[in-house]
């Protein structure tokens, strides 16, 4: 696949390769606009960031891109599949890729914007920012949470057999992982700060969690936070009082939040709610920096749950629409 795309002149820069970027790029380029796909890192990068043979919740045709089919023999896919799917998406479509290149700022104004990356600078009359959330974690703000064996990001659990695991958080990524861990020979504990785990927990794994804790096969601490983090400890506030577990290995799955620093430096403001929501049009999805639009879960601000693969294609066809009729206003749109 061509990676390297020379600088020229662009109808639309859009930053971040994942689906929904790779969505907005078909729209747009089926449109007669010019364009190019910018990313940090690899071809749908978040997706190379998930676990080792996760299943996705979504059924294929809801992880679809510009009317490719997704075919696979599971009822859910796999993270692979999902990556052979949109690099072949990728391929077929022929979109214009630059890939490991992190955007540093945008200059200018709608019409003539100069996006400068650290390779150099594309001109775009518009860009739209579909950079997810992933890519950040919600880091935690103890005593040793930068330590070389505290992860934001779980991947398998093999390496960890018969280590002590201490996983921190109540939601999916947390459940998988801990029973992964279980599973794999491992001593899991979880540390959750609330009284339960979510009840948003998909409803094949809650059960299945609750279980191996009913039967004390992984270790639980309700009501609990994290104090600090050390060589081979964790300290923890529980109801009864401070308590320290012993931990070869943490994973601190806290969530994770839209690249704020990036947004700043492509002019986009945030919105004073509890979600820090990106200043956008929720028609257009045109941003308070006129020609700049936002696609996908970046949407959401804080609130990452409110868009997935799913809904954000439809932001996709709304952008590519409303940008085909600025830029080439006398083309027929379908």
């Amino acid at each position: 696949m061509e990676n390297t795309v020379a600088a020229g002149r662009f109808d639309v820069v859009v930053v971040g390769a994942g689906p929904v970027g790779l969505a907005c790029a078909i729209e747009t380029q089926r449109l007669g606009l010019r364009t190019c796909v910018v990313d940090k890192g690899a071809l749908v990068n978040s997706v190379v960031g998930y676990p080792t043979n996760m299943e996705f919740f979504s059924t294929p045709e809801l992880l679809e891109i510009g009317g490719h089919p997704f075919v696979t023999g599971n009822y859910k896919p796999l993270r692979e599949e999902a990556l052979d799917y949109y690099r072949r998406v990728a391929e077929t479509e022929r979109l214009a890729l630059r890939l490991y290149e992190r955007v540093l700022r945008l200059e200018g104004q709608a019409g003539n914007f100069s996006l400068h990356t650290e390779r150099g600078e594309l001109q775009a009359s518009r860009v739209i920012v579909a950079t997810g959330f992933f890519d950040v974690p919600n880091r935690l703000s103890v005593p040793g949470a930068d330590l070389p064996h505290v992860s934001y990001y779980y991947k398998e659990p093999y390496a960890h057999a018969g280590q002590r695991v201490v996983v921190i958080g109540a939601k999916n990524s947390a459940a998988k992982a801990a029973l992964a861990l279980n599973r794999s020979g491992a001593q899991a504990t979880l540390v959750v700060r609330g009284t339960e785990i979510s009840p948003s927990v998909k409803y094949w794994l809650r059960p299945d969690l609750l279980n191996r804790i009913a039967e004390g096969r992984i270790g639980c601490h309700y009501n609990t936070t994290v104090q600090a983090i050390r060589p081979g400890e964790v300290d923890v506030l529980t109801p009864e009082g401070p308590r320290t577990l012993q931990a070869d290995f943490v994973y601190a799955l806290t969530g994770y939040r839209p690249d704020y620093a990036l947004l700043e430096a492509l002019g986009v403001s945030t919105q004073p709610d509890a979600a820090c929501t990106p200043t956008h049009h929720e028609e257009t999805f045109e941003t308070n920096r006129p020609g700049v639009y936002l696609a996908g879960t970046v949407c959401g601000g804080l609130n990452t749950s409110r868009w997935f693969i799913e809904n954000g294609r439809h932001h996709a066809q709304v952008i590519a629409r409303h940008l085909a009729g600025q830029l080439h206003p006398a083309a027929p749109l379908p």
